[in-house]
């Protein structure tokens, strides 16, 4: 079985892709220690590592995990850059400065633990943020080093994964192989739809919890998601929400959002998002850190009169049911929006296998 190395892993959306493409996540590295929370909890034959890796030497790693320099099959990450706007001449020079750190930080690692493959990850607009300086020096690092390096933009709803969802994605190698970009498993008529995703989960009222299924997985994505899990039903408690809250949720249908209120529920200078309700029959908007909040978008349930649950937020993430959310309700939701759909990298891992059998 190949061997992985997950820097900045978060709680593991890169590492739960492997593992669903039958690759051992040795080790998981990262700064946020409720992060790295989530990510003991769920992968406990895997070292689950708190640290800064902007100060941290990867031959440390390398000695904490007994390896030598040049062993480990996959090194994987996504390095938290942000922002890509120059719109602001101040702030964006100090986000240049923070992303170039990380980006070198991801560099030095690939460089002193010399993996045979790597899976760089990031937002979809690094491809072309500071006139394509950041997609550039990764090319140049990578391929500096020895490596042949494929760069793509990937739709995640392409590769089963119920969201509107696009990620930069850096594959590399030094097996002397020209990686290919993953043939999409799903066209646009296949696509898996909200309610294909959570169907099968039991409908709540406000501030009700159920740890139980009330009905068997309906179609083949349920089945992926509640395969390894438990008889138990994890993270599926439904947010308390204020009147008014509530009010605003109750005054609209699936697939509307603010600007169909009555003018005495509106919102001024509101998201126009905001309130909005999913479509049960349609894929669902790009998952983010503010799913618990109303105000901030389209987190509506296509059924109940409430938001979705983390569980639900997650299977429209890919992550499977056994994958259990840890922390506060605000931790989850932020662990949850900032992780990789699972489904995606587990199309890209087994596209990076079939390239080098």
């Amino acid at each position: 079985m190949l061997k992985a190395i997950d820097i900045f892993c978060g709680c593991g959306g890169i590492s739960t892709g492997l593992l669903m493409a039958n690759v051992e996540v040795i080790a998981g590295l990262d700064v946020e220690k409720k992060y790295i929370s989530s990510f003991e909890n769920n992968f406990l034959k895997s070292q689950a590592i708190t640290c800064d890796l902007s100060y941290t030497e990867p031959n440390i790693i390398l000695d904490q995990m007994n390896l030598e320099k040049g062993v480990l099959d996959i090194l994987v990450g996504g390095p938290p850059c942000q922002g890509f706007s120059k719109n602001v001449p101040r702030k964006a020079r100090e986000i240049d400065s923070q992303n170039n750190q990380l980006i070198n930080t991801f560099l030095k690692y690939c460089s002193d633990i010399f993996p045979k493959m790597i899976l760089m990850e990031n937002v979809a607009e690094m491809k072309n943020g500071f006139e394509g300086s950041y997609a550039n020096r990764i090319l140049e690092g990578l391929s500096d080093l020895g490596y042949q390096v494929t760069e793509m933009v990937l739709n995640a709803a392409d590769y089963g994964v119920p969201q509107r969802r696009k990620r930069a994605f850096f594959i590399a190698n030094r097996l002397g192989v020209k990686f290919k970009i993953p043939h999409p498993t799903h066209t646009k008529s296949q696509h898996v739809t909200v309610w294909d995703a959570i169907g099968d989960l039991p409908n709540l009222d406000l501030d009700e919890k159920k740890s139980y299924y009330e009905f068997p997985p309906l179609n083949d994505f349920q089945k992926i998601m509640r395969n390894g899990a438990s008889t138990d039903l994890k993270n599926h408690f439904a947010k308390p929400l204020k009147p008014l809250q509530e009010e605003r949720i109750k005054a609209l249908l699936p697939g509307q959002g603010l600007k169909d209120l009555p003018e005495h529920l509106q919102v001024k200078g509101g998201y126009s998002g905001a309130y909005g309700r999913l479509t049960k029959d349609m894929i669902a908007p790009t998952i983010t850190r503010w799913v618990f909040h109303p105000g901030s978008g389209r987190w509506g349930h296509p059924i109940d009169y409430r938001l979705i649950t983390i569980r639900e937020a997650a299977r429209l993430q890919s992550f499977p049911d056994w994958y259990e959310f840890t922390g506060t309700y605000t931790d989850q939701a932020g662990q949850l929006g900032n992780a990789v759909p699972p489904l995606l990298i587990k199309a890209i891992i087994e596209s990076m296998i079939e390239d080098i059998s």
